[in-house]
């Protein structure tokens, strides 16, 4: 299977070593660019790529509005990698809200690039390890930054959502929290991919989440995980026996 990628960023050079780095690949090919969110918009509708690699500072609406327009539209199928550095906390925390399925940063080499594409395009979570504990504990930060001039709820109300998923699919979630594939998730609890992909599922539609990186944000926010990325003390361990 071809794993079909727009590209989408306002420097026309940018763009193109993104299309030579993905382009060099057997399976995968470069189907549209685009150099504004709004035109982003566009060209996805127009070609129905596998994967967008989204850039967030843009003219004439930026990758955060395009990204959102996107999630939006039940017609599509495309995952969103969006394109940052650490530098755009703020670009974080909005594109995070907005229901990007990954991100990569934008100094990553090629090899890191085409494996985030084929990662995101498998389902799977898009970050290493490191990197998502970094991004996500930004988001935690900012989000209680921004709470602290009202009474926050966002903690308390995101625990008792979770208090809906079951033993297991908690167990499940917090390694993706981890950054963890479906296939480490399986490894570990002794499950199938499948299995562990249909958790994923459940949590989601429970949840009232459209990513990954949604349900990893929903497990700092309710305290099952830590910013450091190290499981909460009250969080459940391992149920495998269940």
């Amino acid at each position: 299977m071809t794993v079909r990628v727009v590209v989408v960023d306002d420097q026309p050079t940018i763009r193109l070593g993104l299309r030579m780095i993905v382009e060099h690949e057997d399976d995968m090919e470069v189907v549209g660019e685009a150099g504004t969110g709004t035109q982003a918009v566009q060209v996805v509708r127009a070609v129905r790529p596998d994967v967008v690699l989204m850039d967030v500072r843009m003219p004439d609406g930026n990758g955060i509005d395009a990204v959102a327009a996107l999630v939006a539209d039940p017609t599509l199928a495309t995952r969103t990698i969006v394109l940052t550095t650490f530098h755009d906390e703020e670009y974080v925390v909005a594109s995070l809200r907005a229901g990007a399925d990954g991100f990569l940063l934008k100094d990553a080499d090629p090899a890191e690039l085409v494996a985030a594409i084929r990662r995101v395009h498998a389902g799977d979570s898009l970050l290493d390890p490191a990197v998502t504990r970094d991004v996500v504990a930004r988001y935690v930060h900012l989000a209680e930054a921004a709470d602290a001039t009202r009474s926050r709820t966002a903690g308390p109300a995101a625990r008792r959502v979770l208090d809906r998923v079951t033993p297991r699919e908690r167990d499940v979630l917090l390694r993706v929290a981890t950054g963890a594939t479906n296939a480490e998730v399986a490894a570990t609890l002794s499950l199938t991919e499948a299995t562990v992909k249909s958790h994923v599922r459940s949590m989601l539609t429970k949840l009232g989440l459209s990513t990954r990186v949604q349900l990893v944000v929903a497990a700092y926010d309710a305290g099952l995980v830590r910013p450091a990325g190290d499981v909460a003390a009250d969080a459940p361990g391992d149920a495998a026996a269940r």
